[in-house]
């Protein structure tokens, strides 16, 4: 079973995700902040997921800057960065992500996401070889 890394701090918001991913058969892990999500990813006794998903706007540590930490560990994940600010697309360290999603109330751009990400990295685990999937422009969706 393919394991995801929630990162949001809408609770409501991260019961729905969870829901949803887990209707679909993946396991899925939560944390509220880029903060908990470091400690999360870099705890020993856990198992790397095989996807991250990471909104931008979170208290105690943003987004932007728990990516930059993932980035500069070499860590081997795809992340799809899941917002609902369009404007942060552009910025350098959000263009590293795998893809873009744009927040709405229809999950199935971002389940379609993670499927075509996870299905791409099945036979490595290279993350950042996926970087193809994401244009640009055609990847805030």
């Amino acid at each position: 079973m393919k394991k995801i890394l929630l990162v949001e701090d809408d609770t409501h918001l991260q019961f729905l995700i969870t829901e949803e991913l887990k209707d679909e058969g993946y396991e899925v892990v939560s944390a509220s902040n880029g903060k908990e999500a470091l400690s999360l990813l870099f705890d020993e006794q856990r198992e790397e997921p095989d996807l991250i998903i990471m909104d931008i706007r979170m208290p105690k540590m943003d987004g932007l800057d728990a990516l930059g930490h993932i980035l500069k560990s070499k860590l081997d994940v795809p992340v799809v960065i899941h917002s609902a600010y369009v404007s942060y697309q552009d910025n350098p360290i959000a263009m590293t992500a795998d893809a873009y999603v744009l927040k709405s109330h229809d999950f199935s751009r971002l389940k379609e996401t993670v499927g075509t990400l996870l299905n791409r990295n099945a036979g490595s685990r290279s993350g950042r070889e996926a970087t193809a999937f994401r244009s640009p422009r055609a990847a805030a969706v």
